[in-house]
């Protein structure tokens, strides 16, 4: 007995066929649509609110080291005596990252003989870090007033760090500041948030 043929088979099937094809193309553009909307996200976060510096050398030790990456916070920030931040330094022809110690109006003193810093005639320090301060190569008298709009940051590795004691450095205009370091992001066994 010989089978039958059914005319509407090869259309139907063909009809599956192009809903396959259809499906696929409307994942595939989906997909597309979602990769291009992360992308901008990222792209305007980086811009506007957050962005990334590295450390290069050793002068915020034991606090940072060299080569660690951070993410700075840098909408609607404004610079606070103790942040750690990253400036543009034109003197030296590269990003800094420093820690805010005196802030525009504020008096910088620094007794060489004892090692230690003042703010407005208080002690600056670090938690839990021994920064002595004895080495007298500064570019300024002490004490001296941070003119306002100006910040004076230090590294933490006083005795190892070209910072705004120096004429290359000097005071930073707010301006300079690209942002907060807020997170570490590299290496990844110190991966984390800086609380100090």
């Amino acid at each position: 007995m010989s089978e039958i043929n059914n005319p509407a088979e090869p259309a139907e099937n063909e009809s599956k066929k192009q809903k396959a094809e259809s499906s696929f193309f409307d994942e595939l553009l989906d997909w597309l649509k979602t990769i291009c909307k992360t992308f901008i996200i990222v792209v305007l976060i980086f811009s506007y609110v957050a962005k990334t510096a590295r450390v290069e050398g050793e002068s915020m030790m034991p606090t940072l080291v060299d080569k660690d990456m951070l993410i700075l916070w840098s909408l609607a920030y404004q610079p606070k005596q103790g942040d750690i931040v990253a400036c543009n330094c034109e003197g030296l022809g590269k990003v800094i990252v420093k820690r805010v110690v005196a802030t525009g109006g504020q008096q910088v003193d620094i007794d060489f003989e004892a090692g230690k810093v003042y703010v407005d005639g208080e002690l600056f320090e670090v938690n839990g870090i021994p920064n002595i301060t004895t080495d007298r190569e500064s570019n300024y008298a002490y004490p001296i007033t941070v003119p306002e709009g100006k910040y004076f940051v230090m590294g933490d590795n006083r005795q190892h760090s070209t910072d705004s004691r120096y004429e290359r450095v000097g005071f930073i205009d707010r301006d300079d500041i690209l942002g907060k370091a807020v997170f570490r992001v590299f290496p990844f066994k110190t991966f984390g948030g800086l609380y100090k």
